[in-house]
């Protein structure tokens, strides 16, 4: 059950002056995921469904661009790049085809919003490709889509036929003029296909690896075309700023970080799940919402947007988690994927785990993330074991340092990301499993077990 459902409206202060939690939510894709077949063109119309399309086809492709700049929608994809801004660099009047590639390969370890869009409401995405099409003068999209998630694919793709017959999508779109075909491709399952020249490369049917920029994919993307790439959340967004309006839109979240968007908890929380709010809403107020941390529990650690941001404590609870309020803490938005984890949980262990998920994700096109992300894990492997010395935490520090802004993409900072802030805010615990031989959350790894790892391995 996704509980943004539950509630309606916008941050709006009740009449005390303090915004109720009942209040802080505003449903907008996930308004209907709790209906029966909510992934239907038949519910979907019930909503409004595809009333945005026909007043952006009342509209210039100029003036849609324009339009959706002025809303202020951001990626929501991560890095939280204008999206009407995008969309203005592609060049016109080149003779070029352009290209609308939406990345749905969805892999970053605790972000979950994507996929549950697309498995409950894959109109608003087919909706808000056609309207993007449009406003870049393009015929041709694609769907890269991570391809175990096959009940999604499933209905996307039954999505898609729904949208052709409707009408919605092939040849003179509502009596428009424009022709449109849109291709779901199932992606091979690699993490790095998450980046988006990657992603190009593994659609032009290449290993999925990095491209060198410039160029960038607007100038030269897919098949060495203009190319626009954007996240399933930021188009899926579009439809609902044309058919209420932009100010509408403004309304919420914070004037550089306007609008809606999925937030993602999970962790030991006591009802995990999506929640759709204004941007700029906080963790404290989430959790207020989902009941808190599991009874008899507090919250240690957290991530603002997935395992590769900069994690926080809960010194942290009231930050505003929009791209401003995180990146002034120390952090990035990211994903949104809000990862918290209790005082149980043993910080070394976490990042070892993730730091073991991008040395095997990585592609080893660039020599700092390829070794580098391998000597992180010996190194992470060692100290949860009671193995390691203190040189190694300077060590560990140092490695990170030269993966941090050296690697080819962004895979590399990633992986980075949290051995620096646990190093920050963790060092003792660390030292812990040095000094006391083993991790202290966990009696197997004790110095007995520790003993026996080493005659095992001698």
């Amino acid at each position: 059950m996704t509980l943004s459902t539950e509630y309606g409206g916008t941050s709006q202060p009740d009449a005390g002056g303090e915004a109720s939690p009942e209040k802080l939510l505003a449903p907008v894709l996930s308004a209907f995921w709790d209906e029966a077949k909510s992934w239907t063109l038949d519910t979907y119309k019930r909503h409004d469904g595809y009333e945005g399309l026909r007043k952006a086809l009342a509209m210039s492709p100029d003036d849609l661009i324009a339009y959706v700049k002025d809303s202020g929608l951001r990626g929501r994809g991560g890095a939280g790049f204008p999206t009407g801004m995008k969309w203005q660099f592609i060049p016109q009047g080149d003779g070029k085809p352009h290209y609308l590639v939406v990345n749905a390969d969805e892999s970053e370890p605790g972000t979950c919003k994507d996929i549950p869009l697309l498995f409950a409401n894959p109109h608003s995405l087919i909706e808000g490709i056609v309207i993007a099409c449009y406003a870049i003068r393009s015929s041709h999209a694609f769907i890269y889509l991570r391809g175990e998630v096959v009940p999604v694919l499933r209905r996307l793709h039954e999505a898609v036929r729904e949208a052709y017959e409707a009408g919605f999508l092939g040849k003179n779109i509502l009596g428009s003029g424009l022709d449109l075909e849109l291709t779901v491709h199932a992606g091979a399952g690699a993490y790095i296909c998450g980046e988006e020249t990657a992603l190009l490369d593994s659609l032009e049917g290449r290993r999925g690896q990095p491209r060198l920029r410039p160029p960038f994919p607007a100038v030269a993307g897919l098949y060495a075309c203009p190319t626009v790439v954007n996240n399933v959340e930021s188009i899926a967004s579009v439809p609902a700023i044309l058919q209420r309006g932009k100010d509408w839109f403004k309304s919420m979240g914070s004037e550089k970080s306007p609008g809606f968007t999925l937030y993602s908890l999970s962790g030991h929380v006591a009802r995990p799940g999506q929640y759709e709010a204004p941007l700029g809403i906080t963790l404290r107020q989430l959790l207020d919402m989902s009941g808190g941390m599991r009874p008899g529990h507090r919250l240690k650690f957290w991530t603002p947007g997935g395992s590769s941001t900069p994690m926080f404590t809960d010194e942290h609870l009231d930050v505003p988690l929009d791209y401003e309020g995180v990146g002034a803490a120390g952090s990035m938005l990211g994903t949104k994927a809000l990862q918290c984890f209790d005082e149980t949980t043993c910080v070394v262990r976490a990042v070892t785990r993730w730091t073991e998920f991008y040395a095997h994700e990585s592609c080893g096109k660039c020599t700092p993330c390829r070794e580098g992300t391998y000597w992180l894990v010996q190194l992470l492997r060692d100290i949860e074991a009671g193995m390691g010395v203190m040189s190694d935490l300077d060590k560990l520090n140092d490695i990170a340092d030269n993966i941090n802004g050296k690697s080819f993409c962004a895979l590399g900072d990633g992986a980075a990301s949290p051995i620096f802030s646990s190093l920050k805010y963790f060092r003792e615990e660390y030292e812990q499993h040095i000094s006391g031989k083993g991790c202290p959350f966990d009696p197997a790894k004790s110095t007995a077990w520790a003993d026996k790892h080493l005659e095992v391995n001698a």
